[in-house]
């Protein structure tokens, strides 16, 4: 059994623990903007995902292929996950250990506004690119 990294919500009536992973993406759609009020920073993980607090945790369908997860008690956003294939994208900042970080990929470039850029190298890809992976998990 690998390494495991634990994060929690606010108010800590959620716990989520995931295998131990330092990548974080970053999406510029305008939906988590939205729903975050800038970037959303997370860590992607198609498995191993393990809550405790369950059935604090209330989930948006935000699309047809998608859910939002939230905390029903203090109302920290907790993961996106992407039906399609199961993958949750938990947020980085529910986890401590942010130092051994670094952000890797930036998805829906081309959506990103002017006002903010982040100086990281890293891969981007656009929505069209984005949309095309996403066909392509389904072949």
């Amino acid at each position: 059994m690998g390494e495991k990294m634990t994060g929690h919500c606010l108010c800590g009536a959620v716990t989520i623990t995931i295998p131990a992973h330092h990548e974080v993406g970053v999406c510029h759609c305008g939906m988590c903007r939205r729903w975050g009020g800038g970037p959303f920073f997370a860590i992607h993980c198609k498995q191993g995902v393990e809550f405790s607090g369950e059935e604090n945790i209330a989930r948006f369908a935000s699309s047809d292929w998608a859910d939002r997860g939230f905390c029903r008690e203090c109302g920290t956003h907790l993961f996106y996950f992407l039906a399609l294939n199961g993958e949750y994208a938990v947020l980085a900042g529910l986890f401590d250990d942010d130092e051994n970080f670094a952000i890797t990929e930036q998805i829906f470039i081309d959506r990103k506004p002017a006002f903010y850029s982040l100086a990281n190298e890293t891969h981007n890809l656009t929505a069209a690119e984005v949309m095309a992976r996403f066909s392509a998990d389904e072949d």
